[in-house]
């Protein structure tokens, strides 16, 4: 059969696009959702023939009891059915559908096969080193692709403990009780981790033997002696005691945190990938890395720079068998990046001498200015997410009145650092102090790059669930404002 995994988060209307718009024939859910189902039985273009619920106990005459069914599976199995085993498996057909991220009535639906899927785990074997004696912390939404296939079945592929978080506020307490010893996140959680774990350091006055030790350590790592996990123990001890690799990726991320991590010893491998790849298109691995890199294509994958400028940035291009069959039923958006076999990412980066691949930002985000300037805006996000009370933030290009764009950012600050930090200070005093923290941040970069306005909010952004802004409504939402 083919799958159709939705965003438990979504609202209704878009559920029920979602469902129109693949044609879902039977739906397992939670019963909070019972009205919504019910609800689109009287749509006539909902082709919907099967509810299932996962909270009844029994069936009723228009919902099946999942529980239920799957005892009488178990009965059908004992008295000699053997339908499963007979099943031939077409893995080049499409097997599941996924809905890109975005607004749903308006994303793309990615049709992924058997093939493109376990060419990727077995792929993902040559990137990390995971064993059966590991136990992995599952936080990222299981709908999409790179929890899915990173975590989940990589993790099942291997042999490793999966543990399912009980919610972000509760990683602390989980990667304690669970003896974790990695997970997959997006950066905007491990920047999180790595500020407080500097802000521990601060507030007991040891940044000065924090940075003697980790000289030291460094030092003796030249030799092949590693002491970091001796040195850092308390700190290692904060993040459950068992924590030794976490594989990240899916935005750029600081390379002062990299360093910053890996210093208290906890190996970090950056990947890059899309849902159209199924998802890893290429990453670091135990012996190839270098910070702010995703180093290089897994195996059996083809990545080329199209057009580069006279910085060597152009699009990327992926081609290999983790590649997905196209876009369900939009060949106008399939032919647009599906050419000659190579996959138009819609990203851009860059090779450098040694082979290295870097990701400089999507190619629809890019601010071309009046005089042909480009900039990228996530690279001046990451030089603003360095500021120790920036949860995180946004630069766009706000048009001007003589048909320009002035760069601007969107900031979001934590409000218990600022009130900490800050006691004498309210609310209003906090733009001027993050201003002047902006024109410092201006005299390192050259003029046109220069940030002039920002606007300051400890509301936070509009996400998708892998907590990647969306820029677009973001924007919609500034300038309307």
């Amino acid at each position: 059969m083919i799958v159709v995994p939705l965003d438990k988060a979504l609202p209704d209307n878009e559920i029920e696009s979602s469902v129109i718009r693949s044609e879902v024939e039977a739906v397992i859910f939670d019963k909070k959702y019972l009205d919504v189902f019910k609800n689109l039985q009287s749509n006539p273009d909902c082709k919907l023939k099967q509810f299932i619920c996962m909270d009844f106990e029994e069936d009723n005459e228009e919902v099946l009891s999942l529980s239920s069914l799957i005892e009488k599976g178990k009965d059908l199995r004992d008295r000699g059915d053997k339908s499963y085993d007979e099943v031939i498996i077409d893995n080049t057909g499409m097997t599941i559908m996924l809905f890109t991220s975005g607004t749903t009535s308006l994303a793309k639906i990615v049709m992924l096969s058997q093939h493109n899927i376990c060419s990727n785990i077995y792929s993902t074997g040559c990137i990390a080193k995971v064993t059966s004696e590991d136990t992995f912390l599952s936080f990222l939404p299981l709908h999409h692709t790179y929890e899915s296939t990173t975590t989940f079945l990589y993790g099942l592929y291997s042999g490793i403990t999966i543990a399912f978080c009980d919610g972000l506020r509760y990683v602390s307490q989980n990667l304690k009780e669970y003896k974790v010893t990695g997970f997959v996140c997006v950066p905007l959680i491990l920047e999180a981790m790595y500020k407080k774990i500097q802000k521990g350091i601060k507030e007991k006055h040891l940044t000065i033997p924090f940075k003697i030790l980790t000289g030291i350590s460094n030092f003796l790592l030249k030799f092949g002696i590693d002491v970091r996990r001796k040195l850092f123990k308390s700190v290692i001890n904060e993040l459950g005691g068992h924590l030794r690799i976490v594989i990240y990726g899916a935005a750029p991320m600081d390379k002062s945190t990299i360093k910053g991590l890996k210093n208290i010893g906890i190996e970090l491998l950056n990947g890059y990938g899309l849902t159209e790849a199924s998802p890893i298109v290429s990453a670091e691995n135990d012996k190839y890395q270098k910070p702010g890199s995703v180093a290089f294509a897994l195996p059996e994958v083809e990545v080329k720079i199209d057009k580069p400028n006279e910085q060597g940035i152009g699009e990327i291009l992926v081609k290999g068998p983790n590649v997905m069959l196209g876009y369900y039923d939009n060949k106008e958006a399939t032919d647009e990046v599906l050419v000659d076999g190579w996959f138009h990412t819609g990203d851009l980066g860059y090779y450098d001498k040694e082979g290295y691949l870097f990701i400089t930002g999507r190619k629809k985000n890019v601010i071309v200015l009046k005089n042909g300037k480009n900039i990228y805006p996530e690279e001046l996000e990451i030089l603003i997410a360095r500021l120790p009370y920036v949860a995180e933030n946004m630069v766009f290009g706000r048009p001007t009145d003589n048909n320009d764009l002035e760069i601007n950012a969107k900031i979001v600050y934590n409000t218990e650092y600022m009130e900490h930090s800050y006691p004498d200070k309210n609310v209003s005093d906090y733009k001027d102090i993050i201003w002047n923290d902006i024109k410092e941040i201006n005299k390192s970069l050259p003029a046109y790059k220069h940030i002039r306005n920002i606007i300051v909010t400890d509301e936070p952004m509009i996400k998708t669930t892998t907590q990647k802004v969306k820029r677009n409504e973001e924007l919609k939402k500034i300038l309307g404002e």
